[in-house]
């Protein structure tokens, strides 16, 4: 009874941990912590300190750089530069030069942002919300038809009006001469393979367009068939081989459906992470004269501020 209890809050405490508030509170408060003991000016801003992990990590760049340790001397103009990184930084801020810069805000929003996403990517998705997601989304994992065929290349420009005719008599002769062997110079020159083996019909419509790759699925298989009208110009075809669409189980799509899963994840937490920082403020978006004030009119209020 007691393991069964353990068990049902273990797994109320998995699921609070996975909510995106609950990322956004922890982020707050690692950030609220940073701040307080590494930056905003406080009073400890004239004292910078190399740890021993810096240090580390220094080396680290520098070993996986140029494939050897640094020696002491380079070592020395490691640490030199970042103390020369850390000051230019913190003088440039004490300055406001950080303000009103288009390339440091946005770094600034990736890093947070960033650190948003790293909260939901470190508890990874169990084998209950992978089956539940994979439910919910089945038809964007379907595996589309595959299809293999022969085809030989009638050029437009080459054959001009004849390309029809043409077309019905080396038809004819495919038919008669039975399964294709060699069909190379049955037609024209094309940068493109006679035989195409099995492949999904996504590719064949992306590379023959897609009304082709349409018309050769409806193709009976083991019979030259056409012509058929590609970007290229007339095609006959002989289908070897199909398969049809089908819904394939999880665990052959299992990365897919947990990459899907997470990125669905990221989003919410920072939706999560922007709605609760927006109930801090009141933005106003100020008019620019009375043609863009009609049309700020007409969009309404923005979302976080009173109407």
């Amino acid at each position: 009874m007691g393991t069964h209890k353990s068990s049902r809050k273990s797994n109320r405490t998995a699921k609070w941990l996975r909510e995106p508030l609950v990322h956004f509170l922890l982020i707050g408060g690692l950030l609220f912590l940073g701040f307080h003991f590494w930056g905003g000016g406080g009073p400890s801003t004239d004292r910078i300190v190399i740890t021993p992990g810096q240090i580390d990590s220094m080396v680290a760049r520098f070993t996986r750089t140029w494939q050897r340790p640094p020696t002491e001397e380079e070592l020395k103009g490691l640490i030199d530069d970042h103390v020369r990184e850390e000051m230019a930084a913190r003088e440039a801020m004490a300055m406001g030069l950080d303000r009103d810069d288009t390339i440091i805000r946005r770094r600034l929003r990736q890093k947070l942002e960033f650190l948003a996403e790293d909260a939901v990517t470190a508890l990874p998705p169990t084998d209950a919300e992978l089956e539940r997601w994979f439910d919910a989304h089945a038809e964007d994992f379907r595996i589309e038809p595959e299809i293999g065929f022969f085809q030989v290349y009638l050029n437009p420009d080459k054959r001009g009006n004849s390309i029809q005719d043409d077309a019905r008599k080396i038809l004819e002769h495919l038919r008669a001469a039975g399964p294709p062997a060699d069909n190379s110079l049955a037609g024209d020159a094309l940068m493109l393979p006679n035989k195409v083996d099995l492949t999904r019909v996504g590719e064949v419509s992306r590379v023959f367009g897609r009304s082709f790759a349409d018309e050769i699925l409806a193709l009976e298989p083991g019979r030259w068939s056409g012509p058929i009208a590609s970007g290229y110009g007339l095609h006959l075809v002989y289908v070897t081989e199909r398969k049809e669409s089908r819904m394939p189980p999880l665990i052959e799509v299992r990365p897919m459906v947990e990459r899907d899963l997470l990125a669905a994840r990221r989003k919410e937490a920072l939706n999560a992470m922007y709605e609760a920082m927006l109930r801090r403020y009141q933005v106003t978006v100020e008019q620019r004269g009375d043609e863009m004030g009609s049309a700020n009119a007409a969009a309404g209020p923005v979302s976080g501020e009173s109407p």
